[in-house]
Formats: structure tokens, sequence, C-alpha cells
């Protein structure tokens, strides 16, 4: 923009989309699907973790495990799994499951979410509340079940201005 003159047209940098086809919403079962493929690939992991540390030696005597060793298995299962989808949640706004099923997180202008704005917020509303003896899972039925409304948001996509798209 070197010309000065004040009479030029203006100029502005347009920006493409990111694909020509139009992303519409991910269907219900893609994302349950995806939901699954994700908590599969956790347990790979964080099974035999438990097992190896004695966490099912209560169980199987019918005790409850302790406070802390749930909230340090709890803990561990959230580093786990940001461990195994950051790269492809700040890129591209998927976790394993979206990306093996073809769909993905984008923000309300379609943009792949901002990790620590929306991300965070999306999977901490999301993963959180489930530690919450009782309260969390009834919290977590209730945030699963905004799946049924018309935009097919959960209230974590709500509280982070997320929506989950076909790519």
């Amino acid at each position: 923009m070197s010309d000065n003159n004040v009479y030029s047209a203006p100029e502005s940098q347009l920006i493409e989309p990111e694909s020509g086809k139009s992303n519409g919403l991910a269907s219900r079962w893609a994302r349950l699907g995806a939901s699954i493929i994700d908590s599969i690939i956790l347990m790979v992991i964080v099974l035999p973790i438990m097992y190896l540390t004695g966490g099912f030696d209560g169980v199987m005597e019918g005790h409850q495990p302790g406070l802390g060793y749930s909230l340090v298995m709890a803990v561990l299962g959230i580093v786990v799994f940001f461990v195994i989808n950051y790269r492809l949640l700040i890129t591209n706004g998927q976790t394993v499951g979206k990306k093996l099923l073809d769909i993905k997180i984008v923000d309300l202008n379609d943009r792949v979410p901002l990790f620590q704005q929306q991300i965070l917020v999306r999977y901490a509303v999301y993963m959180l509340p489930a530690q919450v003896p009782f309260v969390g899972q009834i919290f977590n039925l209730i945030n699963i079940l905004f799946i049924f409304t018309k935009e097919k948001r959960c209230i974590h996509d709500l509280v982070a201005k997320t929506r989950v798209v076909n790519c």
C-alpha cells in the first residue's frame, strides 16, 4: 500500500474460507462416536495405570477407592487426554475421535477455536463437574441432553461459544 493517492479505491485483504463446501452441524451420532473413540483411547492408557497402582484391588473387595486416589486418576486422565489431543485441537479443532469421524470444533465464526479462551473452557465445563460425586453426574447428563436441541449444542458448547461441524 505504497500509493498515497487519497482518490484511489480502498483495498482490503479478503480471507478465503478454509474449504469451498458448507460445514453443516455434525450429527449426534458422529459426536457420540467421536466421544466413544476418545474414551476408548483414554481407557487403554489409564486403566493399565490404575491396575498397576492397585486401583482395582479395593474394588474387587467391594471398597471404593479413596478421594485422593480418585482425584489423582482424574487429573491423570485429563492430562493424558490433552497430551494425546493437544496438537489436533489447536490446529484443526479436533480430537482423535473427531478426526476419524470427519468432524471438528469451531467457534461461532467457523474458525478453529483459540485454545486458552475456548478449548480449555469447553473441556473444563465438560470434565471438571464430573469429578463432583453425584451432582457431577447429574450435570453431565443434563449437559449431554442439550445435544437434542435444534442447535445440537451441549452446555459445554454454549459456554465456550463453540459448535461441532462436519469437515
